[in-house]
């Protein structure tokens, strides 16, 4: 490897035939650089995909009470029914794997009739009546004020917390919103804390600005709930899957409402973390497809240059045979079309990783000039796990592509090899 003229040797024979040399360095140039490219693309992909989850813990589930479906303990099907405030009490005293358990109630919504004033003003909003955890299982951020928090839900106090939309639509520029009050459905609240949504899709993240937080209980009170509960929002620890607890956690309230075990539309339910397991499936998918046919291409380039190699052996026949006589074993002849294979492989291929490079930083600085919102691509990049990936690739390819002109140089005859001219 350290040996002087060995590499002035090598040198010599991948310029004797510039032209060619290029040639065939370029196959392995080509197939590293979309090997590169692809990867990148695929992380870029899967940044602005995950970008959408921003703000939202994953390992959350949705569930919501429907009509049951089958007779159950002279109870009838179709029988309509709610959870309650002690189902949330009996989930967090049975569960210790759930790391939130957040009831939920809604009221309204943009397509329904007004049901917010404040003034001469009014417009149509979603209430939601929430906990305090809320704020860590959604895609929002609290810009001004606060949010809900434990003294309001056990003081029942009429506080609440607005989006960017409210204000652009109830209030005035000068006016300030922290400490205003706005009236739903004829009951007075005081605002605050003002939030922004931080969804990426346009239409979800304009209509998720004009929503009305307050507190759950105040919620439950002001507008005659009682102890019903809309829905809830179930998000698991860390150690453990949301979707490995589903089961157990529809069969307890099932249990709790009188539910046969077997009716499965009798609790409604979305798995957030099960919805993004796929999202994370389909990308592993993609890293395969981009290695997978990276590969390939890489692979058409090392047999263009074990084929070049086998000519270049066949040039230097009488070269090897010269050698081979004076005392040159079978190993050296080996090593040095080794080298030679694998120098060409590993030059090829490092510009191939800096081009490509080059052209990731080039997108890079285009998406970064381009407004976000909305983007479902974002920041293409490769790792060092990626280089040292391709690296070790180009070394395995430099050994495929000369291994069989370095068995071809070995096995010419030192004799044959004089002869030929």
């Amino acid at each position: 490897m350290f040996d002087r003229d060995r590499w002035i040797e090598i040198l010599e024979a991948l310029t004797a035939n510039t032209f060619r040399t290029v040639l065939t360095a370029f196959g392995v140039f080509w197939g590293i650089f979309i090997l590169v490219i692809l990867l990148a693309a695929g992380k870029g992909l899967e940044n602005g995909v995950k970008k959408g989850f921003d703000g939202i813990a994953t390992n959350t589930m949705f569930m919501w009470s429907q009509t049951t479906s089958k007779p159950y303990k002279g109870l009838p099907k179709t029988r309509q029914y709610h959870f309650i405030n002690n189902d949330v009490v009996a989930l967090k005293e049975n569960f210790p794997d759930l790391l939130y358990v957040s009831p939920r109630n809604q009221l309204g919504g943009h397509n329904e009739a007004s049901n917010v004033i404040r003034g001469t003003k009014t417009g149509s909003y979603t209430i939601f009546g929430d906990y305090p955890e809320l704020v860590k299982q959604e895609q929002m951020e609290i810009v001004n004020g606060r949010f809900v928090n434990q003294q309001d839900i056990l003081l029942k106090r009429k506080v609440a917390i607005i989006g960017r939309g409210v204000i652009s639509e109830l209030y005035d520029r000068t006016e300030d919103i922290i400490g205003s009050y706005i009236k739903v459905n004829g009951v007075n609240f005081m605002v605050v804390g003002v939030y922004n949504s931080k969804s990426r899709n346009n239409g979800d993240a304009e209509s998720a600005q004009k929503n009305i937080f307050i507190p759950f209980s105040t919620f439950q009170q002001a507008f005659n709930y009682g102890d019903t509960v809309g829905w809830m929002a179930l998000t698991a620890n860390d150690n453990a899957s949301i979707t490995t607890l589903k089961p157990q956690i529809l069969d307890f309230i099932k249990s709790r409402h009188s539910i046969h075990p077997d009716d499965d539309r009798a609790i409604g339910n979305f798995d957030l973390y099960q919805e993004f397991s796929k999202i994370q499936g389909l990308f592993l998918i993609l890293k395969f497809i981009a290695y997978f046919v990276g590969t390939l291409v890489l692979l058409s380039g090392v047999i263009g240059i074990s084929n070049i190699m086998l000519i270049v052996v066949k040039e230097r026949t009488k070269e090897i045979g010269i050698r081979r006589a004076l005392g040159a074993t079978p190993a050296a002849i080996r090593s040095q079309i080794l080298l030679e294979a694998i120098f060409l492989t590993i030059i090829a291929g490092m510009f191939g990783i800096a081009m490509a490079t080059g052209v990731v930083a080039l997108i890079n600085m285009v998406l970064d000039s381009m407004p976000s919102e909305g983007m479902m691509f974002a920041n293409p990049s490769v790792d060092l796990t990626v280089v040292f990936i391709a690296l070790f690739i180009l070394v395995g390819s430099g050994l495929l592509a000369g291994y069989i002109p370095a068995q071809t140089a070995i096995n010419i005859k030192p004799v044959d090899a004089l002869r030929t001219e």
